[in-house]
């Protein structure tokens, strides 16, 4: 066997994470958006095959932002290189923290903290803030977490742990639970969403509503990620998992 036939050997032998929903028109989404339609165009019964039509915003569900998301002149989905849908994944688990502060905002200080117990975190990389958002999943009133006037409470990244990877360790790029890149009580505050405008401008790539990073060791995973190449797409549903070495995981 070649040494690409043997390592995909070695992949399958180890342990697969699913990092995705399942999409339904039930599930939570950003609000600007209005939720999945299907429509059955033909039936095995009557046509000889099946198909359907499906009606969804690209930002849906587990999904992908291309910069070009919020970022003019960048780059659009099917300009992103295929190498960069497989990275090594680094993930910075704060659930405790979350858990106990849901407006939490992941800090320079905490990408530190994590270096220093697992070393630094390598270039062309992808790092995800764990969370445990994605336990309120199925239900929509937990995952939005709005108090009585409306304001959500979620976590999310500050500004500055952003520049961090980007400026100091060249992270190709970043992941999260939630809808949104920046904690929901910041995104209110400034009248923007920061973070991610930070982000994205840097002609880099995010991947939100991300499903079981809790399960997903700090460091020794590869994230996988499956896109389709749609022209000029600002982003779009996808499949990504982890591969962990069965000794992690």
């Amino acid at each position: 066997m070649s040494t690409v036939t043997e390592s995909i050997h070695y992949l399958k032998e180890q342990s697969w994470i699913d990092l995705t929903h399942t999409v339904t028109a039930e599930m939570p989404y950003f609000q600007a958006f209005k939720p999945i339609a299907e429509k059955t165009l033909y039936t095995v019964r009557n046509d000889g095959f099946f198909a359907k039509e499906y009606t969804l915003a690209t930002q849906y569900g587990t999904h992908i932002d291309a910069p070009v998301h919020f970022s003019e002149g960048k780059r659009p989905l099917e300009e992103l290189e295929l190498k960069d849908f497989i990275l090594p994944m680094f993930v910075i688990h704060k659930e405790k923290e979350v858990e106990t502060n849901h407006d939490y905002m992941l800090s320079v200080d905490d990408i530190l903290t994590f270096e220093r117990e697992y070393g630094e975190i390598p270039a062309k990389s992808f790092v995800a803030f764990s969370s445990a958002w994605s336990k309120r999943w199925g239900n929509p009133t937990d995952y939005y977490n709005l108090d009585e006037d409306g304001q959500a409470h979620t976590p999310g990244w500050s500004v500055e742990a952003l520049k961090f990877l980007h400026e100091k360790r060249d992270v190709t790029a970043v992941g999260h639970e939630t809808l949104d890149t920046d904690p929901a009580i910041e995104e209110t505050r400034n009248g923007h969403l920061l973070a991610e405008l930070y982000w994205l401008s840097q002609d880099k790539y995010q991947i939100e509503v991300m499903n079981n990073l809790a399960e997903v060791p700090a460091k020794g995973a590869a994230v996988v990620v499956g896109a389709p190449k749609i022209k000029a797409a600002p982003g779009f549903n996808i499949r990504a998992f982890a591969i962990v070495p069965k000794e992690d995981k």
